[in-house]
């Protein structure tokens, strides 16, 4: 009990040094003609010339996972004597009404806050990290109506149409990095709470996503490991390139929300990055889960295999306009069975002011998954969903908003009577509030 209590004053101490603005002065984000070349990672950030490796990077993303160099930063930095800090987050205050027979509405907040600190040591780089959420006591229940989304486990059922919370815990690790041999570099991340080397990088961390509240049904078959409760990931990489892989432990967390589920590092995953340009970046993963998910009824724990591939865009168009997308396809294979899952994601924004999104995703989902009795079948489902969000002028290194989006279920005819149309609408109002996008000094 004391532990939970003192984390919560720590991620509650967090948010309002967000909200504190007590940072260096605020810079303007100008748009990147596209025929501009973002600077190489490595002098991003180094100061002076000095031929270190970047503090922060603009490729930084959930864990050791990259985005495109020409991804904008929405964070604030701020220097704490030999440390640099970069402050990140996202809060949703939402309202969710999702259609169909299995409707449900729901208001709450979809929340997380992230704090990295950086330093240089010997000839590299150390690093530590946290990100915390308050959604175990902002989201009611199981969690938040997502019609179709399906993971994990509430009150000893499977969660079905809605999303579960995330964990108070999110991160909470330690990296470092340093020269191996020329424009090589090894690296070495991990934590009691972490993301290992497996799938894009996480849907709050991605800027094609980060204006959606809402979590992707693909989600358990890309990005499920963003929270694991014990990993240790080593990796090499340049430039343009990296190789990575994981030990940790794979089994989702349970419905207690508020504490460390550790077990052993007994699952395995290796990942393979490469950026050919500054606008993208491509990955291909492969994981071995040991005793993901918890079996259906008395069954023991299922193990999962899981293959990922995936490209997130980012561009400049024009002086004013930025626009980025990622396709990622996922493959879980348990219990003899293999299925798949497609997304596709995209953003367009006008001066950080005005932002339309849209998401398509497609996935093979289990009668079990669906909580459809009598019956051990595979349905094909699918869900299109498009939104937009208007944002205020920064306050105090922070961009406030609000918006909406529409969307809509689709499920086979065999499903109709369970979900009670093939086309099942659903709607979302949300205010929001992230830091305002942050110009990385060079």
């Amino acid at each position: 009990m004391h532990l939970r209590i003192a984390l919560c004053l720590a991620g509650a101490t967090l948010v309002c040094s967000v909200a504190s603005g007590q940072t260096t002065q605020p810079h303007q984000h100008p748009a990147t003609p596209p025929e501009t070349a973002a600077p190489a990672p490595e002098q991003q950030h180094a100061g002076h010339g000095s031929g270190q490796p970047a503090l922060f990077s603009t490729r930084d993303s959930s864990g050791t996972a990259w985005v495109p160099d020409a991804s904008p930063m929405y964070g604030m930095e701020m220097p704490a004597g030999e440390w640099s800090v970069m402050l990140h987050g996202n809060a949703f205050v939402q309202f969710l009404n999702e259609g169909g027979t299995r409707a449900a509405q729901q208001g709450g907040s979809i929340n997380w806050v992230m704090a990295m600190a950086r330093r240089r040591a010997a000839s590299g780089r150390f690093g530590l990290r946290a990100m915390f959420s308050l959604e175990p006591w902002t989201i009611r229940g199981c969690g938040y109506p997502d019609l179709l989304a399906t993971g994990e486990e509430c009150d000893g059922e499977p969660i079905h149409d809605r999303q579960h919370p995330h964990d108070l815990i999110m991160e909470l690790a330690g990296e470092y990095s340093g020269p191996l041999a020329g424009a090589t570099r090894w690296q070495i991340y991990g934590g009691l709470a972490g993301e290992p080397a497996l799938g894009p990088a996480a849907f709050p961390h991605r800027v094609s996503s980060m204006p959606n509240p809402l979590a992707p049904i693909s989600h358990h078959w890309l990005d499920a490991t963003h929270i694991t409760f014990g990993v240790v990931t080593a990796g090499i990489f340049a430039e343009q390139w990296k190789v990575e892989g994981s030990v940790f432990n794979g089994r989702e967390p349970d419905d207690h929300r508020a504490d460390l589920d550790l077990a052993p590092l007994d699952s395995v995953s290796g990942r393979v990055w490469y950026l050919p340009t500054p606008q993208l970046a491509l990955q291909i993963s492969a994981a071995h889960l040991e005793e993901a998910e918890a079996g259906h009824g008395t069954a023991a724990r299922v193990d999962v295999d899981r293959l990922t591939a995936s490209a997130s865009y980012q561009r400049a168009l024009g002086q004013a306009w930025q626009w980025a997308s990622t396709v990622a396809f996922g493959r879980n294979r348990e219990a003899g069975r293999a299925a798949n899952a497609l997304l596709v994601e995209t953003s367009l924004s006008l001066r950080e002011r005005d932002t339309w999104f849209g998401r398509f995703e497609w996935a093979e989902k289990s009668a079990a998954d669906l909580d459809v009795h009598g019956s051990d079948a595979i349905y094909d489902v699918a869900k299109l969903q498009l939104g937009y969000t208007a944002y205020f002028p920064a306050w105090r290194r922070l961009s406030p908003g609000f918006g909406g989006s529409v969307s809509v279920g689709f499920v086979p005819p065999s499903l109709s009577p369970v979900y009670g149309h093939r086309a099942n609408p659903g709607v979302a109002l949300f205010l929001t509030i992230r830091p305002a996008a942050h110009h990385m000094q060079h």
